[in-house]
């Protein structure tokens, strides 16, 4: 029996699964400051006791994007102390490393450098939270990724054309395809999958012998009617998904008939927003897999922060709450008190079963106060709690149940959106709030060059991604493009005239989605490239004040230099805003012979060329003036000012067709759907017996016949 058994584990991949874990949230908070701290390190030692061949993260390691620097040294604290060691990796990557780490300057697994001892790899795609920004693209998970610690994958090189490429496991007889996807805005992924332009390839060889595993960081409920990813657009031969970014805990793998895949949904490892979702307990999994079958096994997360949370609707208590008597206000001081100190005593209840716990609970009382109540003052309430709950500010929440009268789409009812309570999941984007002001402006105020959806994506990445040029950019490119498309058409110079072709111009390009994203992403490109190229100008003229005021000082003495240096730098970066009002192409010749270094870097798929552009802010109708002035510039040629280069996406759509010759292993696409496939063909088998835990009772068996 032994025998077997040791078979068994020789043929089973062990892996923990989990997701959202948000270190460094609240991290300055001084009740609730570690909790994320203390959770990651409970999550790597289930994965070392467990003795697992790997942990799977989907998404959101970090909370910030740029986290502090007392959240990384945590984070590489914990992975040091749980995933190295000496013990032996037990499965071997049959796939092209080169295309599966193509980001990484170390483009293959950790646990096979020879200058690293790892006992546990850890592999993790990004999410919202943690996605890549910059000039470089570059997130937290690269850095611990190039510190050897972490395994970074479901990168897509490409914004125009996604091909997901595997990553090919193999213990014993049990092969899996590892399929990662991190987080992209779910608009531009939702019209991707639309128009077919998510590829997900598969091994040429033994295609049905592999369990396909596919981890996914995006909106699984419907936020709208294009913010989400809907479960039937994914292939129907992948065995499981784990689906990251939802931070309710469904961990049981629930089938989805019609696509005959199963779906695990982990949910976050720390209560990151007082909603009903976040008060289900939290768990984390371990996935079983041998051959086709699978079974998941839930593990409660011990040093979570218990968190209760329940609604009270006054106008549901006539015979308690009279709206007309002078002391109601008491009345339901005095009935919310209660009700708070019996979740107190629940939560103190079930920390005494589990010292690992922390000791102040988080407690949150919605109160529907409509009918003609009042709300009494949240601040003196929350005084009596302040040493025993983690958060005494926002432990009760009023609010307001409103009735739509009449249902009118074309007025934008913001009363409603300010009174519905940020904790029932309702989540307000920038750019929805650009396109919510300029669709109800007055008319003098309203847009009549640029389009609410571009402007409201250039401010989401001024906000989101600290892109400071992106919306200037977005202008001048627009205005370029207008400028352009006047001249074509030979508008004269009259206002009127000008006004209404501009007008068209607009409704047209309003009308063309795809064109006014890529519109979007073209003049984001140039923000960035712009960016690395203003820091090469403030190098190179660092370095030539730098030579200058050193060759003026006494001789060549080392003391002269550092002060020198000191100068250089603070000159340079004034001559370096100057240089932005300077002619364009004369700039754009000057970074060619010094920065070229820094733009070969730049990670877009597109080059640019300068733009001739009079002046910083300038009109419709100055361009028209500078036309009568000059009149050589009629014929100049329009089509040069943009150039297509997709050569970046071809290398790396080329890279990931390739395979190494020794396994003789190649990828294909799935074409469409295979909707006549049963589950009973693909061979899965899912057990979901969670008391006793026997994930493969039938193997001794079939090895026998």
């Amino acid at each position: 029996m032994s025998t077997v058994n040791s078979q068994d584990d020789e043929d089973t991949f062990k892996i923990l699964i989990a997701t959202d874990i948000h270190l460094g949230y609240m991290e300055k908070d001084p009740v609730r400051g570690n909790d994320t701290f203390v959770t990651f390190n409970e999550i790597l030692d289930n994965a070392q006791k467990n003795e697992v061949d790997f942990v799977l993260l989907g998404g959101d390691l970090f909370h910030d994007n740029k986290p502090s620097r007392k959240t990384i040294h945590a984070c590489l604290q914990s992975l040091r102390k749980y995933c190295m060691g000496d013990r032996p990796i037990q499965f071997e990557i049959l796939s092209d490393q080169a295309v599966n780490f193509y980001n990484s300057m170390f483009p293959w697994v950790n646990y096979q450098d020879e200058n690293l001892n790892i006992s546990i790899p850890v592999f993790s795609i990004h999410g919202n939270h943690d996605d890549p920004t910059g000039a470089d693209a570059l997130c937290a998970l690269d850095i611990l990724s190039c510190a050897g610690l972490l395994n970074h994958f479901g990168r897509s090189a490409s914004v125009e054309k996604i091909d997901i490429s595997p990553i090919l496991l193999r213990k014993g007889r049990t092969k899996i395809a590892l399929y990662g996807l991190g987080a992209i805005p779910d608009e531009r992924l939702y019209r991707m999958f639309v128009n077919k332009q998510v590829t997900m390839l598969r091994p040429k060889e033994d295609e049905d012998s592999w369990f396909n595993l596919f981890v996914i960081h995006q909106n699984r409920s419907k936020h709208g009617a294009t913010n989400y990813i809907p479960e039937q657009f994914l292939d129907d031969f992948i065995n499981l998904v784990v689906w990251g970014h939802e931070h309710e805990c469904k961990i049981a793998p629930c089938k989805n008939e019609q696509q005959c895949f199963y779906v695990s949904q982990p949910g976050s490892s720390v209560v990151t927003s007082l909603s009903p979702g976040e008060a289900v307990k939290k768990h984390i999994g371990l996935l079983h897999v041998r051959g086709k079958k699978m079974k998941m096994q839930k593990i409660a997360l011990e040093t979570v922060r218990t968190f209760y949370m329940e609604d009270i609707v006054l106008a549901d208590h006539p015979d308690l709450f009279n709206p007309d008597n002078p002391k109601v206000t008491q009345a339901i001081q005095a009935f919310c008190m209660e009700k708070v100190e019996m979740m107190l005593d629940n939560a103190e209840r079930e920390r005494l079963g589990n010292p690992r716990q922390p000791g102040k609970p988080l407690i949150r009382l919605r109160v529907d106060y409509a009918g003609g109540f009042e709300p009494f003052s949240v601040h003196r309430f929350s005084q009596r709690y302040m040493d025993r709950v983690a958060n005494p500010k926002d432990i009760i929440h009023f609010f307001r149940h409103r009735e739509q009268k009449e249902k009118n789409d074309n007025d934008l009812n913001f009363g409603k959106l300010v009174s519905r309570p940020a904790s029932e999941g309702m989540t307000l984007r920038v750019e929805d709030l650009v396109k919510q002001y300029f669709q109800t402006a007055e008319k003098k105020v309203q847009l009549s060059l640029l389009t609410e959806r571009g402007m409201g994506e250039a401010v989401q990445e001024f906000v989101d991604k600290e892109e400071k040029d992106a919306i200037e950019e977005l202008v001048k490119f627009q205005l370029e493009k207008t400028q352009r498309f006047l001249k074509e058409r030979r508008t004269a110079a009259e206002e009127e005239k000008i006004d209404e072709e501009v007008r068209k111009f607009r409704e047209s390009r309003k009308k063309n989605a795809e064109e006014e994203d890529e519109e979007v992403r073209e003049a984001m490109t140039r923000a960035r490239a712009h960016r690395s190229e203003d820091a090469v100008l403030v190098t190179a003229s660092s370095d030539e004040e730098a030579m200058d005021t050193g060759m003026k000082g006494s001789g060549d003495s080392d003391d002269g230099f550092p002060a020198a240096a000191t100068r250089g730098r603070g000159r340079a970066r004034g001559r370096a805003r100057g240089a932005r009002g300077q002619n364009p192409t004369a700039r754009g010749s000057s970074q060619r012979r010094r920065g070229s270094s820094g733009r070969e870097s730049a990670t877009s798929s597109r080059t640019y060329k300068p733009v001739s552009v009079p002046a910083k802010n300038m009109s419709i109708m100055d361009a028209f003036r500078s036309l009568k002035t000059d009149p050589l510039n009629s014929s100049k040629s329009y089509s040069e000012d943009i150039i297509d280069d997709d050569s970046d996406v071809e290398v790396v759509s080329s890279a990931a067709a390739s395979s190494k010759v020794n396994l003789r292993l190649s990828f294909t696409p799935s074409l469409g759907k295979r909707g006549s496939q049963s589950q009973t063909s693909r061979g899965v088998d899912f057990e979901s017996d969670e008391d006793e835990f026997d994930p493969f009772q039938s193997t001794a068996t079939s090895r026998r016949k």
